[in-house]
């Protein structure tokens, strides 16, 4: 699981392309990108109800990885003998079973802090976005998105080794196992194959109807009928990227 990990990170630092955190990421940039050029309350209220979705996700799957680490914790304190029997394979001693555990706790811990900083920075991201009219920087809020996302899917990683440790209750080989599993999965969800896209947005022309253009003049302005999208008359296309 590491050496995956560790391959992962060049991967995503060498070609992200060919990761889907990196696709991800393009696409994070592209909204960003598209949100920052809005001076609409309703694209602004739009932007942040996504935001908080993400928000929502990350404070969820943060109390989640608390409460799992109160259990162990609480586990770690009790006198039980639970899976001090035969049903583990290998060591069975008490000092061995508190590594485990405390390993446990550890990746539990280790997921709640990134959840947590993950929804730290979507905060930051909407209160960024939603400063309509001002000369804040997109690059300031693509920062804040990319750093949740990045914070979001390294408390999943913890979640996945907490799997893999969980599997250790019963032995090395369980762990194994599931290790070569995990790895496998992951490495089928972690591939992208798609090229990165160069998005294209349509930017409503509210301020063309507002000085008394009627959608029949616009249309007559902008005319595109090679494209039934753009054929619309309240629709222009913008294009950000190169």
């Amino acid at each position: 699981m590491v050496g995956y990990h560790l391959l992962l990170l060049h991967r995503i630092l060498r070609r992200p392309h060919t990761t889907v955190i990196g696709y991800e990421n393009n696409d994070k940039l592209a909204w960003v990108q598209r949100m920052a050029q809005t001076t609409e309350p309703e694209e602004a209220a739009l932007a942040l109800s996504v935001i908080s979705d993400n928000i929502s996700a990350s404070t969820n799957l943060a109390s989640l990885s608390i409460a799992l680490g109160s259990l162990i914790g609480a586990w770690i304190s009790s006198t039980t003998k639970v899976f001090m029997t035969e049903l583990v394979y290998g060591d069975r001693s008490q000092a061995t079973a508190t590594v485990k555990y405390i390993s446990l706790l550890v990746c539990f811990l280790a997921s709640f802090t990134c959840f947590i900083h993950s929804a730290r920075y979507y905060v930051q991201a909407s209160f960024l976005i939603t400063t309509l009219d001002s000369d804040v920087p997109a690059d300031y809020v693509q920062r804040a998105v990319i750093r949740g996302g990045n914070f979001w899917s390294m408390g999943l990683r913890a979640l996945y080794f907490a799997t893999t440790l969980l599997m250790w209750i019963f032995g090395p080989i369980p762990m194994f196992a599931c290790s070569l599993l995990m790895v496998v999965i992951l490495h089928m969800l972690d591939t992208n194959s798609l090229p990165l896209h160069q998005h294209q947005f349509t930017v409503r022309k509210r301020h063309e109807q507002q000085r008394g253009f009627t959608p029949a003049t616009i249309a007559a302005r902008h005319p595109s009928p090679q494209n039934p999208i753009l054929s619309n008359p309240v629709l222009s296309p913008v294009t950000f990227f190169s």
